[in-house]
């Protein structure tokens, strides 16, 4: 897989062009497969999209590549981005292929505001809110993906969810070819001017609010506490997040199984490999 974007040498501008025009024309064949599935993966593509994707393979091979996924809280972004790595990139073994930047690494400490309140109802009663960009270190998160894109190494903090410290000492992230980024505001504007490829999870809201409701649990969140922050996950989703569907490149099933992710993902990154 690492040699789909370096391992190829062409001698003039008409076999790059030879080469654009079969990759875009497998994409399309694959994209409408994917059209007649009951759920299908891709919700939303653009000809010009597709048309940078093949552009990007096969001529621009030493370029490091930022994606970004968002959509609303409990949509299914972290589970696109796991089940694509592992299908995607199964056997690019090297390293420096693929780093993945976390957006919920990079809360900022609020330990001493939950400490204070003394339980998770009485701080959202305050009015304190965990889902607006205010309350993540977006600033630092621009500059750790920056830093990647030139080829720097970063140490990205590591959040608790259930004590809200954030540690700043977490975890070591190596520059690589693609920088895969997610979380609720990664087309914030803050950001979104450093991303290559915007990806938008679309989830319908009752599907969101269960799923929501399952991981609060696990992050401490129940009865009121849980009623009260899921109000205001969805008011903020509607002020912060849900504009950025109009400008992601690509509009993506929160729906579809991690199987079917797999068996799209395995069919594009092989059809490609198999043109070279």
């Amino acid at each position: 897989m690492d040699d789909l974007l370096t391992g190829y040498n062409f001698y003039s501008s008409g076999r790059n062009m030879e080469m654009i025009t079969k990759i875009v024309d497998v994409l399309k064949k694959i994209l409408e497969y994917d059209r007649q599935q009951p759920q299908p993966l891709f919700l939303r593509t653009t000809d010009s999209f597709i048309m940078n994707i093949a552009r990007t393979v096969v001529e621009e091979k030493k370029k490091t590549f930022l994606i970004a996924i968002t959509g609303e809280s409990a949509s299914g972004k972290t589970v696109f981005v796991d089940n694509t790595i592992k299908s995607c990139l199964k056997d690019a073994n090297k390293q420096g292929y693929y780093t993945v930047v976390r957006q919920d690494d990079y809360y900022k400490d609020t330990s001493k505001e939950l400490e204070e309140a003394g339980s998770y109802e009485e701080l959202f009663k305050t009015g304190f809110s965990f889902d607006t960009p205010d309350v993540i270190n977006l600033e630092l998160m621009r500059e750790h993906l920056l830093a990647l894109k030139q080829g720097k190494a970063i140490t990205s903090p590591r959040y608790d969810f259930v004590t809200c410290k954030s540690n700043p000492d977490g975890d070591v992230k190596n520059p690589a070819k693609i920088i895969l980024t997610e979380g609720l505001y990664v087309l914030n504007e803050q950001i979104r001017d450093i991303i290559d490829v915007k990806v938008y999870v679309f989830t319908p809201l009752e599907v969101i609010k269960e799923r929501w409701y399952r991981r609060a649990a696990t992050r401490g969140k129940t009865g009121e506490a849980a009623d009260l922050q899921f109000k205001d996950v969805n008011a903020t989703a509607q002020k912060y997040i849900r504009p950025t569907y109009t400008i992601a490149d690509v509009i993506i099933n929160g729906l579809v199984s991690q199987e079917y992710i797999s068996e799209i993902t395995n069919m594009i990154f092989d059809s490609i490999r198999a043109l070279f």
